[in-house]
């Protein structure tokens, strides 16, 4: 296939808001690729190389000068075949070898195909919130129902794999991805909760009720001494985390996959700073702050994959294999014994309580609402879009912030208000020397950014307006905290926005 039709389709995806249109236009492009073509093209349409992360900047393909071409011929081989080349090259004298291929691959393209590239190869081509559409698009692509395509993806992590083995191998293929220990699973997700009294009546009282910690999300796997721990976004941190590795490893099983959050604490036992747990995720060793965890599911145990059987079946087994590291819960509680546990989850300085179906399964991301979230405050994790300059105490920091929701059907983020309240010096310098790494481009007043940043927002509420495209505006918006254990894929979309509106008025 000819590497113009990706790049047609993916600029025709970028143009719509109608679901609909996008799965149509990824379903036809889907339906054509040849068997081989499949992992890449998905991977691209995805945000993604095959080939991982390959060192090229955006000021190293803004340098390259190479007329473009006016009629597109490069197939889709011809494009991974030279970034392949480009990824392998190494040693010295690499950074013009390195040039050389991209200019000989920059020559062959389009000022739209150029265009792609260099967004795709700089990481800034933004599909990565494409992935239910893409789901639902590979499942009519290759004519089955969704949900093996989106069991598939749970497993296997990666909508290129699954892409593959659905197209290529049908529902046969998809069965065969299952439950593999070492590689990460994608995370069950909670829906927010309107009230505790709301959460509790819904799911009819057969629940359980949880500390919700201000921790950062882990999953540990372990096959007889090997151990491997992944984030939320199933980065392997196990290097990091010396500490939850000898933990595991002295675990009464031989094997296991567990689902938790990860938190440093005071002398005192107080969660500290999400900030500072997070900060070891990027350490080479534990140095003085030790992190403990605190598990809430296990979906294997000793060769049984527990994924579809009701929680309250896996709560049974995490109670066997790490009772000591249980988050504190409550089994079936009243609804006066669940507001105890809320308050006490409060006291101890955790963020609130999760209130989770017991016949639940577990599935990726938010299906449906058998695990729902309670904090005492309405929050939110957005996108940031970009910064106006600061006057007055804030000239030269980059200060008030333009805040946005993900389209669920796939669209640019959705801007929903601004604010500068919540910004410390401190988060005021840091994104003054941040953002100009995310700039796509500025004005006198405001640099505009790519959508990678996630903002953790506190607000009282929203409230319909006439003055941002969702139709509705934040209340007295403040910055919580950055979340760079989330990414833009997994900030909260406009519909949860708009759902707030009830609760406002």
């Amino acid at each position: 296939m000819l590497f113009t039709r990706i790049v047609d389709t993916s600029a025709a995806v970028g143009a719509t808001r109608s679901r609909k249109a996008k799965i149509e236009a990824l379903q036809v492009l889907l339906a054509d690729l040849a068997p081989s073509e499949v992992d890449t093209v998905v991977a691209w349409l995805s945000g993604e190389l095959t080939q991982g992360r390959i060192g090229i900047g955006w000021r190293t393909l803004a340098d390259i000068d190479a007329p473009y071409t006016d009629v597109g011929v490069l197939s889709v081989a011809d494009v991974d075949d030279a970034i392949t080349a480009v990824a392998s090259t190494s040693g010295s004298g690499s950074t013009a070898r390195r040039r050389r291929l991209l200019t000989d691959l920059f020559a062959g393209c389009t000022r739209a195909e150029r265009e792609f590239l260099i967004r795709l190869l700089t990481g800034e081509l933004r599909q990565g919130a494409l992935e239910g559409v893409m789901t639902d698009a590979i499942a009519k692509a290759a004519g089955l129902n969704v949900e093996p395509v989106r069991r598939a993806f749970m497993l296997s992590g990666r909508l290129s794999v699954t892409a593959t083995a659905a197209l290529v191998g049908g529902e046969d293929a998809l069965a065969a991805i299952v439950l593999t220990v070492g590689r990460p699973v994608r995370p069950m997700l909670a829906s927010p909760a309107e009230s505790l009294a709301e959460a509790w009546t819904e799911l009819g009282g057969d629940v359980s009720v949880e500390y919700k910690l201000d921790g950062a999300r882990i999953q540990v796997h372990r096959s007889g001494n090997e151990v491997h721990v992944f984030t939320r976004t199933l980065r392997e941190i196990t290097s990091g985390v010396p500490e939850l590795v000898e933990l595991i490893r002295g675990l009464p099983c031989t094997s296991v996959v567990l689902d938790g959050e990860t938190l440093a604490l005071t002398d005192s036992g107080r969660p500290r700073p999400f900030q500072e747990t997070m900060s070891r995720f990027g350490a080479d060793s534990a140095h003085d702050l030790l992190l403990q965890p605190y598990f809430f599911d296990c979906i294997h145990l000793d060769g049984v994959d527990l994924l579809d059987e009701p929680l309250e079946r896996r709560l049974e087994a995490l109670d066997r294999v790490a009772p000591g590291h249980r988050i504190p819960a409550l089994l079936r509680p009243d609804a006066d014994a669940s507001a105890a546990h809320f308050d006490a989850a409060l006291d101890a300085g955790h963020e609130g309580i999760m209130v989770k179906s017991l016949s639940s399964a577990y599935a990726a991301g938010r299906r449906g609402r058998t695990w729902q979230k309670v904090k005492p405050e309405h929050t939110l994790d957005l996108v940031v879009l970009g910064a106006e300059w600061g006057y007055g105490r804030r000239t030269g920091w980059l200060s008030n912030l333009h805040l946005g929701a993900r389209d669920p059907n796939g669209g640019a983020p959705i801007m929903v208000g601004k604010t500068f309240k919540g910004l410390t010096d401190a988060l005021l310098q840091w994104q003054t020397e941040e953002f100009p790494r995310h700039e796509r481009s500025r004005d006198e007043h405001t640099v505009y950014l790519f959508p990678d940043l996630v903002v953790e927002i506190e607000l009282d509420g929203v409230q319909t307006s006439t003055r941002y495209p969702g139709g509705v505006a934040l209340r007295f918006a403040r910055v919580l905290r950055y979340r760079p254990d989330k990414t833009h894929s997994e900030a909260d979309d406009i519909d949860t926005v708009r759902a707030l509106l009830a609760s406002s008025t």
